[in-house]
C-alpha cells in the first residue's frame, strides 16, 4: 500500500511517489524579459474583485505583467512564457497586515507551471497561448489567446534606459510593498458546498535586474462571448471593464528571477 512521506514534497497523483528536488531544480529562473503597462482604474470596480481582508491600496493600480522565462532550473533548462494582472492592495488580517500586491489571474503557456502555482502557492493560473514578444521599430509587443480568440495585446515604446543606481534606489524603497498575494481557492469535489481550501498565500520571489527601461504602454482586452472562450470570458470581460483613467510609466527589463527563497517561503496568511 501506498503511503504518503511527510518530508517530502507530493503533486497529483501522489501515489507514483514525491517530486524529484535536487541540486539541477532550483527556483532560478536564469533569462527573464518581461514588459509592465500599470494604470489608475475605479476603486469601487477594482475592489468587486478583492476577497475578504483586502482594500484597495491608497492608489487604485492595476499592473498587467508579461515575462518570457527562459533557462528555468526546475524544468531542466526549458522555459515558458506568462501573463499576469495584479492589483496593488492592502492586507488586513487577523495577525498579518501587509501591503502588496494581489493577483486577479496569471495566464501562462505550460500546464507544468500552471499546475505547480496553483497547487503549491494558490496563484490563479488559467491557459492561454502567449507567443514570445516581438519588438518592431523600438516598439514592443505581446498578445495572449484562447480557443483562437483574442484575450489582451499589450504594447511598450518610447522605451529609456533606467541607470542602475535608479533601478536599486528604486527596489529599496519598494522594499516593504514587495509581497505577492492570492487567493488560494479550491471548490468542493463536484464544484458544489464548502471549499476544500480557502486560504490567502503570499509568494515572495527575488528579482535581479541587468537592464530596465521606461516608457509609454497601452493595452487592449478583448469583449467575449461565451462560446468564444467558455471557460474564460467573464475573467476577460471583467479586466476589460475595468477602467484606464491614467497610464502610469511603463517597464521593459531583463534578468533573472528566483522562486525559491529560503528567508522568504511561501506561506498562508492569517484572516
Amino acid at each position: 500500500m501506498f503511503t504518503l512521506d511527510p518530508h517530502q514534497s507530493y503533486m497529483m497523483p501522489a501515489h507514483f511517489g514525491p517530486r524529484y528536488i535536487g541540486a539541477k531544480t532550483s527556483g532560478w529562473y536564469h533569462d527573464v524579459t518581461a514588459m509592465v503597462v500599470s494604470y489608475k482604474t475605479d476603486r469601487a470596480k477594482l475592489a468587486a474583485y478583492l476577497p475578504e481582508a483586502f482594500e484597495v491600496a491608497d492608489d487604485a493600480i492595476v499592473s498587467v505583467f508579461y515575462a518570457c522565462n527562459k533557462q528555468v532550473d526546475w524544468l531542466a533548462g526549458r522555459g515558458y512564457n506568462l501573463l499576469g494582472v495584479n492589483a496593488q492592495v492592502v492586507f488586513k488580517g487577523d495577525k498579518d497586515r501587509l501591503v502588496g500586491t494581489y493577483n486577479l489571474v496569471m495566464w501562462e503557456n505550460l500546464t507544468d507551471a500552471i499546475l505547480s502555482g496553483r497547487e503549491l502557492q494558490g496563484i490563479p493560473k488559467v491557459f492561454a497561448d502567449i507567443p514570445d514578444h516581438q519588438v518592431n521599430g523600438g516598439r514592443w509587443q505581446v498578445a495572449a489567446s484562447h480557443f483562437d480568440n483574442p484575450i489582451i495585446d499589450m504594447a511598450i515604446d518610447g522605451l529609456v534606459k533606467v541607470s542602475a543606481e535608479d533601478v536599486e534606489a528604486q527596489l529599496k524603497a519598494d522594499a516593504d510593498k514587495d509581497n505577492p498575494m492570492a487567493w488560494r481557492f479550491m471548490p468542493a469535489v463536484g464544484g458544489f458546498g464548502p471549499p476544500t481550501v480557502n486560504e490567502v498565500t503570499i509568494f515572495p520571489s527575488k528579482n535581479e535586474y541587468s537592464e530596465v527601461f521606461v516608457g509609454s504602454g497601452e493595452l487592449s482586452w478583448a469583449n467575449l462571448t461565451w462560446e468564444q472562450n467558455p471557460t474564460q470570458y467573464h475573467i476577460v470581460n471583467a479586466l476589460a471593464g475595468l477602467p484606464v483613467l491614467e497610464y502610469l510609466p511603463a517597464l521593459v527589463t531583463r534578468g533573472r528571477t528566483n522562486l525559491s527563497l529560503p528567508e522568504r517561503w511561501s506561506r498562508t496568511l492569517s484572516r
